[in-house]
């Protein structure tokens, strides 16, 4: 039963924090930020929120950067939404799944295509 509050409380902070990012914090390197996942802790003390970003290394160090300066901020403007006694503080990572995705997407192609364009064995 717990565990089922922390999933529900982890997505919504998710949502949250994505609302707060798109429409309270001004800063133009979070503008291709997405919140993929919030997980809280048991003693509800921590939340791990994860994020992806559209760029290179250096645009994802820089939202990285960003994240944590506003982490304060948005911990107040989750306070303020949110309905629970105490509001977790917030630890940024980096959620390189659509990164590793996307290769495993590419080298998955070139297979394909590499086994398209050889001759089959015939059964004569």
């Amino acid at each position: 039963m717990e565990s089922r509050r922390l999933a529900r409380l982890g997505n919504q902070i998710q949502e949250e924090i994505s609302d707060i990012i798109m429409r309270k914090v001004r800063d133009p390197r979070l503008r291709f930020i997405s919140v993929t996942r919030a997980k809280v802790s048991a003693d509800l003390s921590y939340a791990s929120v994860y994020f992806s970003v559209i760029g290179d290394e250096g645009d994802t160090k820089g939202t990285m950067t960003c994240l944590e300066h506003a982490a304060s901020f948005i911990r107040l403007e989750l306070g303020r939404r949110l309905h629970v006694k105490h509001i977790p503080e917030i630890r940024f990572y980096y959620d390189d799944s659509s990164v590793r995705g996307a290769r495993i997407e590419s080298i998955l192609k070139d297979l394909k295509e590499g086994d398209d364009g050889e001759d089959l064995p015939s059964d004569s």
